[in-house]
């Protein structure tokens, strides 16, 4: 699914995200539009986003790399 499709069904914004996640608005948005590359998040990143949409850390990049 990936991390903004998950942030959508969650009905946050990436400001209500980033306040909740401590990760700052600009990452997320980095991620999101892959100005970062999101598998190289650290974990820390991954858990308090799965934590915060309620997902296993593995959707927030859309399934496993290739």
């Amino acid at each position: 699914m990936g991390l903004k499709e998950l942030r959508k069904r969650a009905g946050l914004t990436q400001v209500q995200l980033a306040k909740q996640t401590g990760i700052a608005q600009t990452t997320l948005s980095g991620y999101e539009n892959g100005r970062y590359d999101i598998h190289s998040m650290t974990f820390d990143n991954a858990l308090r986003l799965s934590r915060a949409l309620k997902c296993h850390p593995y959707e927030l990049t859309d399934g496993w790399p290739d």
